[in-house]
């Protein structure tokens, strides 16, 4: 006999498939045109990254498969600090700790950091990760409009006492819509109003600045900012994030950050596999190359006078505004079948009516797939319409 379930967990599901948007794991199915990973620049795939990985790997002699504990216990493995070292450097950083997922660096950093009368302004279209690690702070947490600044200001204003300890945490690329905050302007008045920045760089990793350092170091604000998040699993085509800041917050996050202390250590090849990665990026010419990508593919949303749906972005991400999940659904569907990789964002993962094709640029894309696409996409929201 079964045992009986709370009754909110049909009831939810239930109100999903009513929403037409319940989710679902299927099997991963190889497209001709992918347009839905994260993987621009291809390293997943990079031959020389893997034999990159196998060098750095035999280079350390008692390296286990796995790393049997946390880095407090047993689990502080060769690789870390000489990874460590070089993502520091390369970012031009002070200190650099590696988490093991993005989502971890930013609930282990926002989650350990704030303390109680402190606050955290966020942007309401902030990442998930961050939402979650401000919910578990002892911080008050206040959401502000998404890059408005006057917004911002105002209730730093409103909120701001010489008691507290203020924070902003925010992206460089938002995952959704592809668009970035004016963080020059955002840098000032941090400084003005006496908060810390944390910034997470998870989608400008490899595809922004200098050898794709990100956007801090595109407009050469690295010192300027208190903490940077670095994440592994987009364009380094690997797993694991970093926090980037001062030896004091890594020290800092080595004591307190529950994220950090309790969890089971990046294993040995996720580590050298980060760091060759690394290395492919350092030494390519790859992000200089994405950026012609990016823009041919805007230049053909225009051609395919499309623009009026498709969100203004200089990023990898490409968003085209559908409202309706079973619209987006059925759009994405036709995409699919003609070897498109498409993939719907539904709501409530987007406000309702903000229902969309989400467009992951990658360098092995060719044009004429980029141009198929979106002749595809205009033909049906031709007859959509």
């Amino acid at each position: 006999m079964n045992k009986p379930e709370p009754k909110v967990i049909k009831k939810k599901l239930k109100q999903r498939e009513k929403d037409n948007s319940r989710r679902q794991l299927k099997p991963h199915k190889e497209y001709p045109a992918d347009f839905s990973s994260n993987d621009y620049l291809g390293f997943s795939k990079s031959e020389e990254i893997q034999r990159e990985t196998e060098n750095i790997l035999q280079n350390y002699s008692g390296l286990k498969l796995g790393t049997t504990g946390s880095r407090l216990l047993s689990g502080n493995h060769q690789l870390f600090e000489p990874a460590e070292n070089f993502i520091a450097g390369f970012h031009n950083s002070k200190s650099a700790l590696l988490f093991n997922s993005g989502f971890n660096a930013n609930l282990g950093l926002l989650s350990a950091l704030p303390q109680r009368n402190d606050l955290i302004f966020y942007d309401e279209l902030s990442h998930a990760s961050i939402r979650q690690g401000v919910r578990l702070s002892m911080a008050k947490a206040i959401k502000f409009k998404h890059n408005d600044l006057p917004d911002l200001k105002s209730k730093i204003e409103r909120f701001q006492n010489p008691k507290t300890t203020c924070y902003i945490a925010t992206e460089s690329v938002f995952s959704m819509d592809g668009d970035s905050p004016e963080l020059e302007g955002l840098v000032d008045l941090c400084e003005k109003k006496n908060c810390h920045l944390i910034l997470d760089e998870a989608h400008a990793l490899g595809v922004i600045g200098n050898q794709g350092r990100g956007l801090a170091e595109k407009y050469k604000l690295e010192n300027r900012i208190f903490a940077r998040v670095v994440t592994f699993g987009k364009a380094m085509g690997a797993h694991g994030a970093a926090v980037l800041g001062s030896e004091n917050l890594r020290e800092f996050l080595i004591n307190f950050s529950a994220n950090f202390i309790y969890t089971t250590a990046l294993s040995p090849r996720s580590v050298a596999h980060i760091l060759a990665a690394y290395r492919e990026l350092q030494k390519s010419k790859v992000t200089d190359s994405f950026q012609y990508d990016i823009k041919f593919f805007r230049e053909v949303i225009e051609k395919n006078n499309l623009s009026d749906h498709f969100l203004n972005s200089t990023s990898a991400i490409q968003s085209c505004v559908i409202p309706g999940n079973s619209t987006v659904k059925s759009i994405a569907k036709d995409l699919q079948e003609k070897g498109f990789n498409v993939r719907p964002v539904l709501s409530p993962t987007v406000p309702k009516g903000q229902e969309r094709l989400r467009f992951c640029l990658h360098v092995f894309l060719q044009p004429k797939q980029i141009a198929n696409a979106l002749k595809i996409l205009r033909i049906n929201l031709s007859s959509s319409a």
